[in-house]
């Protein structure tokens, strides 16, 4: 971005390998404090997946000094929100509260850094809860199951391939030595990355994670992920026949290059024409004219370390089949690639991505979630000053052509949900 939307980020790299990025927002007494680790489900092997996901639960059950549960009662007397999660490329932790809470923050991450007990009971008993959120919102959520079952068909090689939470036999196998191994290793803090957004002293929060963090030891360089997924040689198709499904529901998934590659912008303009919202493309045909669908959308996951997805799909209405659907999808994208959409809906598109991103940056959580995952990504936080000059730049030229380029049959993969009962 320009003038506006120009940064002041602060930055620090601690002796230890930690690095801090601060933001200084001193429009509301509140501030948000992030710690990101480089290591989400990319980072598992098989035969262990889901360790990153367990992992971040179990970082809410107790150090050497606090026990069970007394991190999010501590975050909460002292009026704060807390909160965690873990994406393919990394695990993030934070808290949102007035400003001046902020070294409570402080105390507990740095401790839960490098003092996690790691209980077995309490292993025990988290992995039960990890299993059972397994079953309830993948296994027993039909779309759910066909998206897993779609990137396990698109991802052959790379660990793309096997959903963040893992695999239910995975998941059991897991031990307290595992996890102790997996924290050890990812867990430190050359691995991690401190952001702080919002009414603060950016030296005083330098001097503050320095005495709180500082203390703790490098640890060892992780293992690097060294997968790389070939070219798709021709269409894969998946088919999930569900007793849990009353709709059947269609998904056409194709392999896109992640951040970075200098074509996420326009493959961001051609996913919101396509189908972002009810004046989209897929919307107005399959929902309005056709009356086959339900619900419809698109979406691109370019914010990834390594090539992902750009998919598209239907929730159908009853009786219409899943064929004609598909059909009607695969007629939508070649209009793409032929420049079937005008100049108004390009602007139109352009705008939506500027203006989602525009309001992310209204909120401290949000502004430090893009640094963090910038950051965790490898290329920067200031890859968010550009951004929105980058969307503006793209024109119908480079839609058309990345459209040509990798909504393609031979790297494309179909799923097909069908209810059992109407197979």
């Amino acid at each position: 971005m320009a003038g506006d939307y120009r940064l002041d980020v602060k930055t620090r790299v601690l002796k230890n390998g930690l690095k801090v990025l601060v933001l200084e927002d001193h429009s509301t007494p509140t501030a948000t404090f992030q710690v990101w680790y480089r290591v989400g489900s990319r980072n598992e092997v098989s035969g262990k997946t889901g360790i990153s996901h367990l992992l971040e639960h179990m970082m809410f059950k107790g150090t050497e000094r606090y026990g069970p549960g007394e991190f999010s009662k501590i975050v909460a007397r002292n009026g704060g929100v807390e909160n965690a999660f873990t994406g393919r490329d990394y695990t993030a932790y934070f808290e949102n509260w007035a400003s001046d809470r902020l070294k409570v923050s402080m105390e507990l991450e740095s401790d839960r850094m490098g003092h996690l007990k790691l209980d077995p009971r309490e292993f025990e008993k988290e992995k039960q809860v990890v299993m059972e959120e397994r079953r309830l919102r993948t296994e027993d959520d039909p779309v759910s199951l066909l998206v897993e079952e779609v990137y396990a068909t698109a991802y052959k090689v790379h660990p793309y391939h096997w959903p963040v939470i893992g695999w239910m036999s995975d998941i059991k196998s897991i031990t307290v030595d595992d996890l102790r191994r997996y924290y050890r290793t990812y867990y430190a803090p050359n691995n991690a990355i401190v952001v702080v957004v919002g009414d603060v002293d950016a030296q005083e929060v330098f001097r503050d994670v320095e005495k709180y963090f500082g203390v703790l030891p490098r640890g060892e360089d992780p293992p690097p992920v060294t997968s790389v997924e070939p070219p798709q040689m021709g269409e894969k198709r998946v088919t999930v026949e569900s007793p849990e499904a009353r709709l059947s529901f269609v998904m056409l998934a194709y392999h896109t290059p992640s951040i970075a590659s200098g074509d996420e912008y326009a493959l961001a303009v051609l996913t919101n024409i396509l189908g972002e919202g009810k004046s989209s493309h897929l919307y107005q045909r399959l929902v309005y004219e056709e009356k086959a669908a339900v619900f419809t959308s698109a979406h691109y996951q370019g914010m990834s370390k390594d090539p992902s997805l750009l998919y598209l799909y239907a929730g159908l209405v009853p009786g219409r089949s899943p064929k004609d659907v598909e059909v009607i999808l695969r007629e939508e994208v070649a209009k793409m690639k032929r420049g079937e959409f005008s100049d108004r809906e390009l602007e139109k598109a352009k705008n939506q991505v500027k203006a989602s991103f525009i309001y992310g940056m209204d909120s401290n959580f949000y502004r430090a979630m893009n640094m963090g995952r910038l950051e965790v990504l490898g290329v920067g936080w200031q890859y968010m000053e550009s951004y929105v000059d980058k969307i503006g730049e793209v024109t119908r030229e480079e839609v058309i052509r990345v459209a040509k380029e990798y909504l393609e049959d031979t790297n494309l993969t179909v799923g097909i949900l069908v209810p059992e009962q109407h197979k």
